[in-house]
């Protein structure tokens, strides 16, 4: 079990969705709270009813973690304040949303400095510190398009599918180094935030569009329990086996899922 009260847990993008519902709760038993994100009001805002409400002090810190040196620079920043992280929380992401021969190349380029390269700069700044200490936990939040593309999501799905990648040789590569320290990556299907408005499902019961609320429990839950692989709903987890199936029938079945279709009314964050 990872212990949440009096550890230093940082979650980037953690001034709005998910991240900001994650921070509440994990404020909520005790967790010693940092938040990066790029949006200046929407932290402040987040760190005043943090610290109405939770038993420890919070920390904001603008950060834009598509550029390297912006990282590096307030992960210093934020243990000279805080102390050594204990729990860090990868949850800033972005969505374009658009077909590939429409995306902008600029668009592409800081869809994976964000979504996948940032995840390297955040653990070299603070992976170091956690073997020093012995102890620690990494967690990288996916989604559900790190197994299998959708349309309108290329540049979505191959920087959360190298994500995926990212975690798995991490986990690999601290078995030996660091066995103490944890890693969960965390896949779910699309959330009701304003990231994902317009996305539709076609049979609601079996591939639900999740609460923001249910999804930062549940994610909360599986840190305090150490689970390695968080997938959402359940039926993400079947999407692995269905590799196995001839292209074609792989191809029908998300089809027939509505899938395929999921992206046609997207609209986005206004």
């Amino acid at each position: 079990m990872s212990e949440i009260a009096g550890r230093h847990i940082l979650i980037t993008g953690g001034a709005s969705g998910i991240g900001r519902l994650m921070a509440k709760r994990l404020a909520g038993l005790g967790g010693r709270i940092s938040v990066w994100d790029i949006h200046r009001e929407n932290l402040e805002k987040v760190i005043a009813e943090l610290n109405a409400a939770g038993r420890e002090p919070a920390r904001g810190f603008p950060c834009d973690v598509a550029r390297r040196e912006n990282i590096y620079r307030v992960a210093a920043e934020t243990t000279a304040a805080g102390g050594a992280v204990d729990m860090l929380i990868n949850n800033a992401g972005v969505v374009t949303g658009q077909s590939i021969l429409d995306l902008p190349d600029e668009k592409i380029e800081a869809t994976f400095a964000i979504n996948t390269l940032s995840l390297f700069w955040t653990a070299k700044a603070f992976l170091p510190q956690m073997i020093e200490r012995g102890r620690g936990h990494i967690v990288t939040i996916s989604s559900a398009a790190a197994l299998i593309g959708v349309p309108k999501l290329s540049d979505y799905s191959a920087s959360k599918w190298a994500a995926m990648g990212f975690d798995e040789s991490l986990r690999a590569e601290l078995r030996t180094l660091a066995p103490a320290i944890r890693t969960t990556i965390v896949c779910p299907y699309y959330i009701d935030t304003g990231m994902f408005h317009g996305v539709k499902s076609r049979f609601p019961w079996l591939l639900p569009i999740l609460s923001e609320d249910y999804v930062a429990g549940r994610i909360v839950s599986a840190i305090q329990r150490d689970k390695r692989r968080l997938m959402l709903p359940a039926l993400v987890y079947s999407v692995p086996l269905m590799r196995v199936l001839p292209v074609g029938v792989f191809d029908w079945l998300a089809t027939f899922l509505g899938v395929n279709a999921s992206m046609d009314e997207f609209r986005g964050r206004q």
